[in-house]
């Protein structure tokens, strides 16, 4: 008979109140939070203060798609540093130079500087994005080592990534249309500082040092070596396109419908189903395996995403956006759990990264494209980015499926409670 690590009739609240309980967890917990807002503040925030000044979308996407490129090849290096030596001694320096390279972005664009010089400020900007969200799950995994709320703690970090992505482009909209086409980024650079040296200077709860490099060198370098891992890039890269998007298409419909205050509105029911959803999968006690579940979740991100297109209706794309954004919480947080079953320990946090810089990219990718199509073919067209994005993860998911089976699952399985939680073998 199989068994769960946590039991589903105490439901997910009592999982997660014990889970909140853990001696330490908020020092880390709020400024962790407040940190880990500008990752999805940053593509949008160049995105709209770019196409202020300059006047194109296509310029915005690529200025938005270079700080992305940056970002998402950077942060495993970043990921590997702060496994080596640890996460303040990263952090510290790290967010110094970003808000530097933020302030230098935001005087170029407002200065009318050259389009090299913007692409050249965008490198630094994106390659220096502290990735919180992938250190906050390592000082987890360092508390709870061995302990069932592991688990638990899976799916509090997918369902806080999923508010990240619904409370940070919101944001840094209403500041851009609300106040100041700069007054995003700014947002972004202060709460960087602030929230990343908060949560540098917690020392007692984040991972030993020599701990995880030694499982680095154990495991022979890169989590780029487990074939599972490369999958999931890919997969995250299209989920990545949807958010892009969704934010440069969104912009510029309701820029032509004369209505760029609905802009904000708009983003926020495609943001809040992504939410409500990735709540509702925290909730559930899974009994399926998370490959299952991927395969039967992101088909139905294609489906939702396929009439985004034709849908010139304010309210209906509204509508459309929130039923998109229902679909992408099951695909992201059932990723994020087979990470934690394809990857060994030691090379985790490096793991997360590539797929928090895959949705970086994908992003600012999917904002680059759905520029171009949208000053060379109207406003709607930009929606096509997420179909076609998602249609590719979809197809490449599904011809290299089996390496996302973890080895020796041969054993059974029983599912493990919360959203996230993984399958636990029993044997």
């Amino acid at each position: 008979m199989a068994s769960t690590v946590n039991d589903p009739s105490a439901g997910a609240r009592s999982g997660y109140g014990q889970l909140l309980r853990t001696r330490g967890a908020w020092t880390f917990l709020l400024p962790g939070f407040l940190a880990r807002q500008p990752f999805a503040m940053l593509t949008i925030g160049i995105l709209l203060l770019v196409q202020h000044t300059s006047g194109s979308y296509t310029t915005a996407g690529a200025v938005s798609a270079t700080a992305g490129v940056a970002m998402a090849l950077f942060a495993p290096q970043g990921g590997k540093l702060a496994d080596r030596f640890g996460q303040g001694a990263v952090l510290a320096p790290g967010v110094i130079i970003h808000a530097a390279a933020i302030s230098l972005l935001i005087t170029l664009a407002l200065s009318d500087a050259p389009l090299w010089a913007l692409f050249t400020a965008a490198v630094p900007a994106g390659a220096s994005t502290p990735q919180i969200g992938p250190m906050v799950r390592a000082r987890w995994a360092a508390k709870l080592d061995g302990s069932p709320l592991m688990a638990t703690s899976a799916a509090f970090e997918s369902v806080t990534d999923e508010f990240t992505f619904v409370i940070g482009p919101v944001l840094a909209t209403a500041l851009c249309t609300g106040i100041h086409p700069a007054a995003g980024l700014a947002a972004e650079a202060v709460l960087t500082v602030v929230g990343g040296l908060l949560f540098a200077a917690q020392r007692a709860t984040q991972p030993p040092a020599h701990r995880t490099a030694a499982g680095q060198r154990e495991k022979g370098g890169s989590a780029l070596s487990v074939p599972g891992v490369r999958v999931l890039i890919f997969v995250f890269l299209g989920i990545g396109s949807v958010f892009g998007g969704m934010q440069v298409s969104l912009a510029a419909v309701t820029e032509a419908a004369g209505q760029p205050g609905l802009n904000g509105l708009l983003y926020g029911i495609f943001a809040a189903g992504n939410m409500t959803a990735g709540i509702i999968c925290g909730a559930i006690a899974w009994r399926s395996t998370p490959q299952r579940r991927l395969l039967a979740a992101y088909p139905l991100l294609v489906l939702t995403t396929s009439p985004l297109w034709a849908a010139h209706a304010l309210p209906l794309l509204g509508g459309l956006g929130l039923l998109v954004g229902l679909s992408i919480a099951p695909a992201l947080i059932t990723g994020f759990t087979l990470v934690e079953k394809l990857v060994p320990a030691g090379i985790r946090t490096e793991a997360f990264t590539w797929l928090t810089g895959a949705v970086g990219l994908g992003q600012a990718v999917g904002a680059a494209m759905g520029g171009r199509l949208i000053d060379g073919h109207g406003p709607h067209s930009g929606f096509l980015v997420p179909l076609i994005g998602t249609s590719l993860a979809l197809l490449i998911l599904v011809t290299l499926r089996k390496a996302l089976v973890p080895r020796g699952s041969g054993s059974r399985i029983a599912a493990s409670g919360v959203g996230h939680r993984d399958p636990v073998s029993v044997d």
